[in-house]
């Protein structure tokens, strides 16, 4: 399982990394293994400024429609155009190529409130 150092996460297998402040964000390795083969990625949130744990789109596997959450409060700048065409891209590249959204975060202090690198590996593997 894929847990790189430089990112942050949350108990929802959400991802961020933080680059000034913008940060991009997407799902874990662990969770695009769970969920399966992505067929369609729904995010409609472009421009809109959410907060914390909102719902910012939804992600759609073969079996299943799970709900993404935003890890921090921001405003969505940009989506990911490769997701409209190739949304299994998030199955082959999580971390890279398979980013969900590009955000403004509002409040950098609310990163601190998510796990690190080794906390989320504890967690998907207690």
């Amino acid at each position: 399982m894929n847990v790189p150092e430089n990112l942050k996460y949350t108990k929802d297998h959400e991802w961020l990394r933080l680059e000034g402040d913008e940060a991009y964000i997407g799902i874990t390795d662990y969770a695009q293994g769970e969920l399966g083969d992505v067929v369609f990625v729904e995010i409609e949130t472009e421009s809109e400024v959410l907060d914390k744990e909102e719902v910012f789109g939804t992600i759609e596997a073969v079996k299943t429609v799970s709900d993404l959450m935003i890890p921090v409060s921001g405003e969505v700048l940009e989506v990911n155009p490769l997701l409209e065409d190739t949304p299994e891209i998030i199955n082959k590249d999580p971390y890279g190529e398979g980013w969900l959204i590009k955000i403004k975060v509002q409040d950098s202090s609310e990163i601190d409130t998510l796990l690190d690198h080794s906390q989320y590996q504890k967690m998907i593997e207690a």
